[in-house]
């Protein structure tokens, strides 16, 4: 083995190190942009980053890890493929939020009996209850909730139900989230006034025993 050929050996880990580090210390526009000139080692680096974020989503959505784990492969998969079509005027979290979610919501539509998450209908209770309620919050066990959410999620539209998951849950900003589903912010607010006005009165009509008692008269005066 000659001299030049052992320090080309020696130099590649460097190199390959090199490239990861740079990788690492890369933006999600700058990985986005490598991966439009097909650097397949940047879109590796994107997969670390925002795997358990979109994890975290497509579980929210379908209430399925199985299920949700098959979306984010298919996010990246469609990303890749579709990586030509990534433009900078776009957030990067904002178009592969929207991959992931027009994905899942593919699947919603696709299922017989749509799958819905409790967590979106918990944190909703969550702001119903005050001081003389947090006992009976206690009382409400995970399967009760996910009934719960079951039911009443079912009075609101696929757009009202992923504008209120992704504005109250994920906690996106309304031009995010209007960019994610495709309409204006406008829209946006008024899927969220209406999303929490079903709810909200769901909860009164079926379950007022989760509704603080100020809360249930004030319903009744203003009924």
């Amino acid at each position: 083995m000659t001299a030049t050929t052992r320090h080309a050996e020696t130099s590649r880990p460097t190199l390959v190190y090199s490239r990861a580090r740079e990788l690492r210390q890369a933006s999600d526009k700058e990985l986005l942009w490598a991966i439009r000139d097909d650097d397949e080692t940047a879109l590796d680096e994107l997969i670390e980053r925002k795997t358990e974020p979109l994890l975290k989503l497509a579980c929210r959505i379908l209430n399925d890890s199985e299920e949700a784990r098959d979306i984010v492969q298919m996010t990246f998969l469609r990303l890749w493929l579709h990586r030509d079509r990534f433009d900078e005027r776009w957030a990067p979290n904002t178009w592969i939020y929207r991959i992931a979610t027009n994905l899942a919501i593919d699947h919603l539509r696709s299922r017989r009996s749509r799958q819905r998450t409790a967590e979106p209908m918990r944190l909703h209770l969550e702001d119903s209850f005050d001081d003389r309620a947090r006992h009976q919050r206690a009382q409400l066990h995970e399967g009760e909730v996910m009934a719960i959410f079951h039911e009443l999620a079912a009075e609101l539209t696929d757009k009202q139900r992923m504008v209120f998951l992704l504005r109250e849950v994920e906690g996106l900003a309304s031009k995010e989230v209007a960019d994610i589903v495709g309409c204006r912010e406008s829209t946006v607010r008024n899927h969220l006034f209406n999303a929490r006005k079903i709810l909200r009165r769901e909860i009164l009509a079926r379950y007022p025993e989760y509704v603080p008692p100020r809360v249930r008269a004030e319903a009744g005066g203003a009924s």
